[in-house]
């Protein structure tokens, strides 16, 4: 049998169950404690999130506050709101891992497949040439190199270092405000 250690998932397994009546990503708009539930950044109509299951270190999803399932319905302010903080993700990634490229997608309706189908939100994923080695190949398994913790303070330094960016302190989204 292989093993891959990896010790900080220990607090994912021994999580308490927080059972979420409804949306999972409606939760967050709310929340207070940003640090412990991996949101990186807000704005006036969008969240960053670090993804639980992340494809590399900073992988985030940048999601509409408002719950809608489709891109089309998003009003004007909304969209653009959704697009400059995307911008703002790109921006603290590169200041945060200076990676070598970035996937950013949206996953569409049931038949794209994502997990989460009912509210829009766009994966946004920091990539290095040679980032993908034999492990996923050979053994259809991804090695992810640092625990959410760590990525968390990294990626809130890089927002935090970002100009328009309103920095609440190491356990609160850093906020953006877009004229």
């Amino acid at each position: 049998m292989e093993q891959l250690f990896a010790p900080w998932r220990i607090e994912w397994v021994e999580r308490d169950e927080d059972p979420i009546d409804g949306c999972p990503f409606c939760v967050f708009v709310d929340r207070t404690d940003d640090r412990e539930n991996h949101l990186v950044a807000r704005s006036e109509h969008s969240l960053v999130l670090l993804n639980n299951y992340p494809y590399n270190p900073g992988h985030v999803m940048v999601i509409p506050q408002r719950h809608t399932d489709t891109y089309e319905s998003l009003p004007r302010a909304e969209l653009l709101d959704h697009a400059l903080l995307k911008q703002r993700t790109f921006e603290a990634l590169e200041a945060a891992f200076s990676p070598t490229g970035i996937n950013a997608g949206l996953n569409l309706g049931q038949g794209a497949g994502g997990s989460i189908d009912d509210h829009l939100h766009t994966h946004v994923v920091p990539r290095w040439s040679g980032d993908t080695n034999f492990m996923p190949v050979l053994s259809d398994t991804k090695v992810i190199v640092q625990a959410l913790a760590d990525t968390y303070d990294q990626l809130h330094e890089g927002f935090a270092s970002l100009e328009g960016a309103t920095d609440r302190g190491d356990n609160r989204a850093v906020e953006f405000t877009f004229d």
